[in-house]
C-alpha cells in the first residue's frame, strides 16, 4: 500500500475461449483495492459473462502480491468522514463482493504472495481460490480498529465458524498450507504453475459440470445461507423442480439414458 502514482488501466480484460482473465494491474501498489480499481472490478463482476459466451471469469494479480488490501490515500480519506459517506463507501465495497458472489458464471481466483484486508475479501468471494505456495492471507481489520463485517456474511460458505473467528479476531498471516487445510483455498500449485492450474481446474469443471447447473446452484447456496429447515427446504423443492425444465437438464437426462454417461458439456 505505498503512495505511487496509479496506473492507467487499474483492470485488465482478457478472453480467452469461453474463459477472461481479468488481471489486477497495479503490482507497484500490491494491488491496493483503489475506488476506480473497485469501480471496475463491480463493472466487470456485474457483467452478464455467459451471454458473451464466457463460462469461468478468472482474476489474478500482477506482480509479486495478489492485493495488499485498502488503498492507502484513499484510506486517509475518510478518517475525517461522516456517516452518510462512510455508507457510501462501504455500499461500493459491498457491491462489489455481492457481484462477485452472484456472477452466475464460474468464478476462480489464483492468489500468489500477500492477499491481506479486503484483497482477501475479494479473493475468498469466488467460486475457487488457487493459491501458489508462497501465498498469505490475512484479515488484518482488527489490527487498525476496522471490523471485517462484510467477509462475515460469506466465510460460512467456506469456513467452519471456529475457524472464521480465528482468522478475523487473531490477526496472523495464514500461509497456503494453512489455508488449504481449514479450506479458506482449494487448491495449490507451485508459482511458476498457478495460472495454468487455474485454466486447468477451470477446464475440468466445465466439462463435468453445466453452465447453467452451476449458475442455479450457485444462486441457491447464497439464498439457504441462515434460513430456517422448512424455508430453505421449501426454496430448494422449488429449484429442484425448475431445473428440470432446462435444456441442459433435459439434454443431460436424455444423453444419460442413450449412453449410460453424462455428456461432456465444455
Amino acid at each position: 500500500m505505498s503512495e505511487t502514482a496509479a496506473p492507467a488501466a487499474p483492470l485488465e480484460v482478457a478472453r480467452d475461449g469461453d474463459l477472461v482473465w481479468l488481471t489486477l494491474a497495479d503490482p507497484a501498489r500490491a494491488n491496493a483495492l483503489s475506488p476506480r480499481l473497485i469501480a471496475e472490478l463491480t463493472a466487470a463482476y456485474e457483467r452478464d459473462w455467459r451471454a458473451e459466451g464466457i463460462r469461468a471469469v478468472m482474476l489474478r494479480g500482477a506482480g509479486r502480491h495478489f492485493s495488499a488490501g485498502a488503498d492507502l490515500e484513499h484510506l486517509r480519506s475518510l478518517r475525517d468522514a461522516g456517516p452518510d459517506e462512510n455508507r457510501r463507501d462501504s455500499e461500493l465495497l459491498r457491491r462489489l463482493f455481492e457481484a462477485v458472489l452472484r456472477q452466475p458464471a464460474l468464478t476462480l481466483a489464483a492468489v500468489q504472495g500477500a492477499c491481506v484486508a479486503g484483497g482477501c475479501g475479494l479473493a475468498t468471494a469466488h467460486d475457487f481460490v488457487i493459491a501458489s505456495e508462497d501465498a498469505r492471507f490475512l484479515y488484518s481489520e482488527v489490527r487498525i480498529g476496522f471490523v471485517a463485517a462484510l467477509v462475515a456474511t460469506y466465510l460460512p460458505l467456506r469456513l467452519r465458524g471456529s475457524d472464521i473467528r480465528e482468522l478475523l479476531l487473531n490477526p496472523e498471516f495464514v500461509n497456503a498450507q494453512q489455508a488449504l487445510e481449514i479450506g479458506l483455498v482449494n487448491r495449490i500449485s507451485p508459482r511458476e504453475e498457478l495460472e495454468a492450474a487455474v485454466v486447468t481446474l477451470a477446464g475440468e469443471i466445465l466439462e463435468r459440470a453445466s453452465s447453467e447447473s452451476i449458475a442455479r446452484t450457485k444462486g441457491l447456496l447464497l439464498e439457504l445461507i441462515g434460513k430456517p429447515l422448512d424455508a430453505a427446504l421449501e426454496r430448494a423443492a422449488e429449484v429442484n423442480a425448475a431445473a428440470r425444465t432446462t435444456d441442459d437438464c433435459r439434454h443431460g437426462v436424455a444423453t444419460f439414458l442413450e449412453t449410460k454417461a453424462p455428456p461432456s458439456w465444455r
